[in-house]
């Protein structure tokens, strides 16, 4: 009987008194990562033409390497990271370069074919490629090493950083100062005068 009664007083409580957690609504928005990368052997990047973009050839996905970054398209939205097998995080917006890159790539990359002309494409190590690529933009390595090895292509890029116009300040020449003759004191051409006239005066 006891039983009984506390069972119904408990029941009672947890009617009138519900628990706090039953009244939480737990509302929010995850975004899924990318899954890894999964290469067969050691990454492999070629440079697109008229960029300093590096695309991976030989993965499935595009996979891009940038301005110390890389970048891949997945499900709609853009993703970075300073690896490109792991810490992939979102990225809020469009890559500056990727108007720059033909969705044909591919396609011009498997023909050899770029714009119409011969594409000698040179495959470079990624080690490579994260070492040197701030010093091969700044110097313009691939549009003066045979421009990106395109025939008959003129050295000229679409820089997704133009350079600014160095303005030169050319210092005008300092105008040569005259100078004056010196003008005689008036107590010394007194001086002059008096010698002259004794002078005349003892003739």
């Amino acid at each position: 009987m006891k039983k009984l009664l506390f069972s119904a007083v408990l029941l009672s409580l947890v009617l009138v008194f519900p628990a706090p957690t039953t009244a939480r609504v737990n509302v929010g928005v995850s975004i899924s990562l990318p899954p890894l990368i999964v290469s067969s052997g050691p990454l492999e990047l070629v440079v697109i033409p008229e960029t300093y973009v590096y695309a991976a050839p030989d993965l499935d996905d595009d996979i891009y390497f940038y301005n110390g970054w890389w970048w891949r398209p997945w499900q709609g939205r853009w993703y970075r990271s300073r690896n490109y097998n792991s810490r992939w995080t979102y990225y809020s917006g469009v890559p500056s370069f990727q108007r720059s890159i033909p969705s044909h790539w591919r396609h011009d990359y498997r023909d050899r074919q770029w714009k119409g002309r011969t594409w000698e494409h040179q495959r470079i190590p990624h080690q490579q490629v994260q070492r040197n690529w701030r010093t091969w933009e700044k110097k313009r390595h691939w549009e003066r090493q045979n421009t990106w090895g395109v025939q008959g292509m003129r050295p000229q890029t679409r820089s997704l950083h133009p350079a600014q116009p160095v303005k030169r300040h050319v210092q005008k020449a300092a105008k040569p100062q005259q100078r004056k003759a010196p003008q005689k004191s008036q107590a010394r051409q007194g001086t002059h005068d008096r010698g002259e006239n004794e002078r005349q005066g003892r003739r």
